[in-house]
C-alpha cells in the first residue's frame, strides 16, 4: 500500500470516529431539549421568548441539525466521496458560523433581548382571562417558581383590575393580596443557568469535535484529490 493510501485510511477512520462523536453529542443535545420540552409542557401557551422554551427549542434545532451533518460526515468519510465531504465540510462551516454570531449576539446584546422578552411576555398577559391555555400556563409558572408577574407582581394589576392570580399565592386563601415578591423571568432565568452548565460544557466539547471534524474532512478531501491524481 502506498504512503498516500495509507494516509487516507488514517485521516479517513479518525474522521469516521470524530463524525461519529459528533453524530451522538448532536443526539444528546436533542434529547435534552425533548426531554426539556416535555419538562415544560405545561408551560406551553406562553410566547417562546419564556427562557426554558427558547432554551428548550435552540437545543431541539441545534441537535438536529448537529445529527443530520455528523451522519453526512460519517457517510462521506466511508464512501470517501469528494462531493460528500465537500457538502459536510459547507455544512458544518456554516454551522459553526452561525453558532459563534449567536454566542456573541447573545453575549453583546443580552439586556436588550431580556428586554424584548419581558415585553412580549407583558403583551401576552393580557389575554389571561380570555385565553384559558395561556391562564393555566401561567399558573403553573407562578406556583412551580413561586413567583409572581413578569418583572414584578404589579404587572398583574392592569390585566385584572389592580388584583393578583390566586397562583401569585399559596394555596388556601380566599383572595391573593401581597403575593410572591420575585419576578418570575429571573426565576426561570436562574432556574435555566442552575441546570444548563452541564449542557454548556457538552457544548464546548461538541465545539471542538466540530473544528476537528473540518480540518479532517479538509485533509481527507486533499488526500483523496492526491490519490485520484496518483493513480491517474
Amino acid at each position: 500500500m502506498s504512503a498516500s493510501r495509507r494516509c487516507l485510511c488514517c485521516v479517513k477512520y479518525l474522521m469516521f470516529v470524530f463524525n461519529l462523536i459528533f453524530w451522538l453529542g448532536g443526539c444528546g443535545l436533542f434529547g435534552v431539549g425533548v426531554w426539556l420540552s416535555f419538562t415544560q409542557s405545561e408551560f406551553s401557551s406562553l410566547p417562546l421568548s419564556f427562557p426554558s422554551l427558547s432554551a428548550a427549542n435552540l437545543l431541539l434545532v441545534a441537535g438536529g441539525v448537529t445529527m443530520v451533518t455528523g451522519f453526512l460526515g460519517c457517510l462521506g468519510a466511508l464512501k470517501e466521496q469528494r462531493c460528500l465531504l465537500m457538502t459536510f465540510f459547507v455544512i458544518l462551516l456554516i454551522l459553526v458560523l452561525t453558532e459563534v454570531t449567536l454566542t456573541l449576539v447573545l453575549h453583546i446584546f443580552h439586556n436588550e433581548l431580556d428586554t424584548k422578552a419581558q415585553d412580549e411576555l407583558k403583551e401576552g398577559m393580557k389575554d389571561y382571562l380570555t385565553d384559558e391555555g395561556l391562564k393555566k400556563s401561567w399558573d403553573n409558572v407562578q406556583k412551580m417558581f413561586k413567583c409572581c408577574g413578569v418583572t414584578n407582581k404589579t404587572d398583574w394589576y392592569l390585566v385584572i383590575n389592580g388584583t393578583l392570580p390566586f397562583s401569585c399565592c399559596s394555596g388556601g386563601m380566599d383572595q391573593c393580596v401581597e403575593g410572591w415578591i420575585e419576578p418570575c423571568y429571573q426565576k426561570a432565568r436562574q432556574w435555566l443557568l442552575d441546570n444548563i452548565l452541564s449542557v454548556l460544557v457538552f457544548g464546548v466539547c461538541i465545539g471542538i469535535v466540530q473544528i476537528l471534524a473540518l480540518i479532517f474532512s479538509l485533509l481527507m478531501y486533499c488526500q483523496i484529490l492526491r490519490a485520484e491524481k496518483y493513480l491517474d
